[in-house]
């Protein structure tokens, strides 16, 4: 008897800034660069910062080439034991009106309380409409001390249960788990490449099947104890990558340089905003406005 799956198809939306979509960002505190927050934000709806990771957001848009971008970019949610936040930080956040939770449980880590402060508000939204989950985007969890990583790692191999898309985001990967089954993911070749990888941690083994790689698998057995799919390449000519796992298996793909955000898109994000065309946190995802200068400017 031949095991049934499910074909899961993927897309990486949340790095097109133009598109806004029901995502749920989480910065934690890892470095990141200003062109890849600017990406996670614009394409987010809820925007949340585990503890430390509002001293990173606050400390990477205070001098932008000279200018000051923190009040464009203010978080929905502070939230953690609070044991790593600035007080100046806190000060700057609090004055414009920031959610900031002590949460003092040592059974969860300030990404797991941030997640659960999601939960909440998508259960305190359905009492109006039924909605559907957000995309989780933690932008961090994969640099660093190495405890902090493993934690990562396993968080989203429980998350995997109850939450349909948990992606993680650094200036060089972007990961995710997949389930056992089959997944057919679209890759946009200008954002990532050449270098991508099939990691099983947190499992024994898992046989393989992919296409659009260039070394595929055919039904290989794949574990820390034997073969493991490291630097392996995406093929520019293949928009498409298929990959068939018994075991959930972790995907990752290398990220591209990203440019900085011209000049005219801040301006246009600072117009909606003084203007109040920014969606509430969990309100409908749509568009932003597009702001277009008077000629001349």
């Amino acid at each position: 008897m031949h095991a049934l799956y499910s074909v899961t198809p993927w897309e990486i939306s949340f790095l097109d800034p133009l598109r806004q979509s029901r995502n749920a960002l989480i910065v934690l505190n890892q470095p990141f660069s200003f062109p890849l927050l600017h990406r996670l934000w614009q394409s987010s709806t809820w925007h949340a910062c585990a503890d430390g990771g509002a001293n990173r957001l606050h400390d990477v848009l205070q001098d932008c080439d000279g200018r000051d971008l923190r009040h464009l970019y203010t978080p929905d949610l502070i939230k953690g034991d609070l044991d790593s936040l600035r007080d100046d930080v806190r000060l700057y956040y609090s004055s414009r009106g920031v959610r900031i939770v002590r949460d003092d449980d040592q059974e969860a880590t300030d990404l797991m309380k941030c997640i659960a402060a999601l939960v909440e508000d998508e259960k305190a939204e359905r009492r109006v409409e039924v909605r559907s989950q957000h995309t989780i985007v933690i932008l961090g969890g994969l640099s660093g001390r190495l405890d902090q990583t493993v934690h990562t790692l396993s968080l989203l191999h429980k998350l995997r249960r109850s939450r349909k898309q948990v992606f993680v985001v650094t200036d060089d990967n972007v990961a995710w788990l997949l389930d056992s089954g089959e997944h057919r993911i679209n890759v946009d070749h200008t954002a990532f490449g050449p270098t991508c990888g099939l990691l099983p941690v947190g499992i024994d083994s898992t046989v393989l099947t992919t296409t659009g790689l260039r070394w595929n698998l055919t039904n290989h057995l794949s574990s820390f104890d034997g073969l493991v799919s490291t630097s392996n390449h995406l093929v520019p000519s293949e928009p498409v990558v298929t990959i068939k796992t018994t075991k959930p298996i972790w995907w990752t793909m290398e990220l591209r340089p990203l440019p900085s955000p011209s000049r005219r898109s801040l301006d246009s994000r600072e117009y909606n905003q003084v203007h109040g065309a920014a969606t509430s946190c969990c309100g409908p995802a749509s568009p932003p406005p597009v702001f277009v200068p008077p000629p001349g400017e």
